[in-house]
């Protein structure tokens, strides 16, 4: 064990909003569809609705997992929590809603499940969504033993995540290795960097190890690509495939 990482309670094996493709992505359906193959830790996008509440959806747009369109962060959270989430996946789901964050949370922690939560903003909200998904977090796990991890493709949500709850851990979120992406972690505090699996070589790997920071992929979702970051000695896989791959693995 590198004794210059920092201690890291999550399991490897996360489950990418609730349960990957099997259930409607990001709802609370998802999340216990996930835990009924034993995962134990959550992946799921969080941003703001036009009222400050936290709920969970991915894209700005309602329309490829809801029953509406236009974006979601321009309707209030009452208005948000009447649409259907699920009928989009299959009739099992239908009426399935979206939850807010808080609910989401109180699932987790009355399970012991932990949780990755990718700040998820709406165009032009990045800050003040990192401040306050960071805030719900901070009062939500303020009894927890392991607190949730921040995670953020965006800067700014990461910067006001570390401001609103600077003890929380975060980590960088990045699709390519951009001109000091290890730099830009460790200047925003960051205890981790998730990449695409892709991007994980033995150098990039013992790069970030050296810097005191864990190593997590997304989204993996072949045995191939998941035993070569298993071999690299990565902290955390990311997937869609809760059918496929043990969280015991």
């Amino acid at each position: 064990m590198n004794p210059s990482l920092p201690h890291w309670p999550y399991p490897r094996w996360i489950a990418h909003r609730g349960a990957g493709k099997l259930a409607p992505e990001n709802t609370l359906a998802a999340f216990r569809h996930g835990a009924s193959f034993g995962y134990t830790m959550f992946e799921c996008d969080v941003k703001l609705s036009a009222d400050g509440v936290p709920f969970l959806l991915h894209d700005a747009s309602l329309q490829r997992t809801t029953n509406s369109r236009g974006i979601a962060g321009d309707l209030s959270y009452g208005e948000l929590a009447q649409l259907d989430a699920g009928s989009w996946h299959s009739r099992t789901y239908a009426g399935e809603v979206i939850p807010s964050f808080e609910n989401v949370a109180r699932y987790c922690l009355h399970n012991g499940f932990f949780l990755n939560i990718e700040i998820k903003p709406t165009p032009d909200t990045e800050r003040a969504t990192g401040e306050i998904v960071a805030a719900y977090a901070s009062h939500l796990w303020a009894s927890a033993s392991v607190p949730p991890l921040l995670t953020s493709f965006k800067i700014e949500a990461l910067e006001g995540a570390a401001e609103a709850a600077p003890h929380l851990p975060r980590g960088l979120l990045a699709d390519t290795l951009f001109r000091g992406w290890l730099e830009k972690a460790l200047e925003l505090g960051c205890v981790a960097v998730v990449l695409n699996h892709a991007l994980w070589d033995a150098d990039t790997v013992a790069k970030a190890q050296a810097a005191g920071l864990r190593t997590l992929s997304y989204t993996v979702n072949d045995e191939w690509a998941a035993q070569r970051l298993i071999e690299l000695g990565t902290d955390g896989i990311i997937t869609d495939r809760v059918d496929l791959f043990s969280p015991q693995g």
